[in-house]
Formats: C-alpha cells, structure tokens, sequence
C-alpha cells in the first residue's frame, strides 16, 4: 500500500500548466527521489502531498485516505518537511527549533528530551550546540539540526526539498550516511527533491523523472545508473 499517491493530478499557475494528468504512488518505508528541470513540478508534487496546494482536478491520497483539506493541519502534524535553507527559527536556539513541534503538540519534557537526544546523536550533534543558535553553527550543522527537527514527531512520512544544496560536497557526502542510517533506524518514507544524479543514486530507493508535469521516467536505482550514462553520452 502505498504511503501517499497522486491521481490523475491536474494544477496550473498563472495559466502555465505545471502538472498535467499526473498519476504517482510513494512506497512505504523507502526514500522516493523527485529529479527534473528547475520547473518541472517536483517542488508543486511535495506541496501537494502536504496540501499546501489544491490540484484544479484528480486527487490526492495520504495514509491510506482522500486528502482531508478540513483537516490539514493535524494531518502536516505527521508529515516531516525539510528544505534548501534549513528553516530553523534564527531567534530560537537550536533545542528550540528542533522540539518546536513538540511544544507545539503538547508533548512531555521527558519525551521532547529524549527525542532530542535521541536524534542528536544519530545526526552526529554535540550536546553543546542546543543552547546555541542558528548562526552559531556550520551550514552542515545547521542543516542536521534541520533534520532533527523534521523528524521530531516521529513521522511516517517526510518531504524534502533540495535540502542539500547549499551544501559543499564533503559536508553533504557525511549528511547523506547519517540520512541512511536514520532512515533504516524507524523506517521512514522520505520524498526527496534532487537536481543530482548522484544524490539520487546515493540516497534513493526509487526515483522519478517529472519532466514538463508529467513523469518522463521511474524506476529503481539501477534504471538511474543508466540513465545518467544516458544523459551523460548525449552532452558528450
């Protein structure tokens, strides 16, 4: 059963058609790569799954339900979301930023403690840094402090959206195997956001190729093997 899926999804902007007849279902329990233009829809499919965005026609299915725009809030409670620039809250410090959905949820000081640690330690964070703010860090500290607090609330499932881009190679190469091993650790859907190949062929279960609205190409991490050997023989 997939986690969430998109049915014949139909949505413009500004008059521009931006995803045309759109049919896409996210496995469970894997990591799921968005690759394409700058353009092309990744970034509308995330905001979709989350209901940020309405699609003029076709539905939208998460969890197991029709999306309930009534109840969007409680349903984006369990999905994770994280971006290019971190989002954390620069006036909070850091164990703020990453519990925020937990204060905001109500939870115990001894859960929000615990998870805090919990997910510090899988993203390699010294303690140290919770008092800290945002500037106080490194970009790759800031962004798996991003992380922590993506994956506060334990969700089962969590949008990302270019997070890595900002990001210079080495630091980006040691984020990935924390995102891995995090991932095999409570089994998370992820949706990933890539303009990399390689970032795809690293991280991603299975990708899709959204090209102009509609899906170009699909398949698992083999068939992209190929098709970055493709599309590195035509530019050659």
């Amino acid at each position: 059963m997939p986690i969430a899926s998109l049915h014949h999804i139909t949505h413009q902007f500004s008059g521009k058609q931006v995803l045309s007849e759109l049919s896409l279902d996210i496995k469970a329990n894997s990591i799921t790569a968005l690759l394409g233009k700058s353009g092309s829809g990744k970034s509308t499919i995330l905001n979709m799954i989350n209901g940020m965005i309405r699609p003029d026609s076709g539905t939208v299915h998460v969890f197991d339900h029709n999306f309930d725009y009534e109840k969007a809030s409680s349903i984006r409670l369990k999905i994770g979301y994280a971006v290019q620039q971190t989002g954390l809250f620069p006036h909070l410090t850091i164990a703020d930023n990453i519990a925020l959905l937990g204060k905001v949820t109500g939870k115990s000081a001894s859960f929000m403690k615990e998870r805090t640690s919990f997910l510090m330690d899988i993203m390699q964070l010294s303690s140290q840094l919770l008092p800290s703010y945002p500037h106080q860090l490194s970009g790759g500290e800031q962004q798996r402090a991003g992380l922590c607090r993506a994956f506060f609330l334990q969700p089962p499932l969590v949008l990302m959206d270019e997070p890595f881009a900002s990001l210079d190679y080495k630091t980006k190469q040691g984020i990935y195997q924390y995102l891995l091993d995090f991932q095999q650790q409570e089994r998370t859907s992820i949706v990933l956001v890539t303009h990399q190949f390689e970032e795809a062929i690293l991280l991603s279960d299975e990708f899709v190729w959204i090209n102009e609205g509609q899906i170009y190409h699909q398949g698992d991490t083999t068939a992209l093997k190929k098709l970055e050997r493709n599309f590195k023989e035509e530019k050659s």
